[in-house]
């Protein structure tokens, strides 16, 4: 987990791009939320999955496709979606892209 509690950070320094890879690092984890970056190499993603409560979805930098409950939805940099609770979701990088998650439980 990365550190930058009561200290101003560049959002887009916390994490780096990584040939062939999806990179993360979880910046905040409490009972009810977590908050996560994350850096998507070109072609890289998700398969589609589940999870049990809202997740908020801000696109940093680049493009990603993400499908929810089977629809696709291109995203750019400076966008955010909510991928809702129990409807599969899926994202895949179109172009390298990073974003931030913040997901709440209940």
């Amino acid at each position: 987990m990365v550190s930058i509690i009561g200290h101003a950070a560049n959002v887009q320094g916390l994490v780096d791009y990584q040939d062939g890879s999806v990179v993360s690092k979880e910046i905040i984890r409490k009972e009810k939320s977590t908050v996560t970056l994350f850096a998507f190499d070109e072609g890289q993603g998700l398969s589609e999955h589940t999870a049990p409560f809202d997740a908020l979805v801000f696109i940093l930098d680049g493009e990603a496709e993400i499908s929810i409950a089977g629809q696709p939805q291109q995203v750019s940099k400076d966008q955010i979606i909510i991928m809702p609770a129990n409807k599969p979701h899926a994202l895949k990088a179109i172009k390298r892209f990073k974003m931030l998650l913040i997901m709440a439980r209940g």
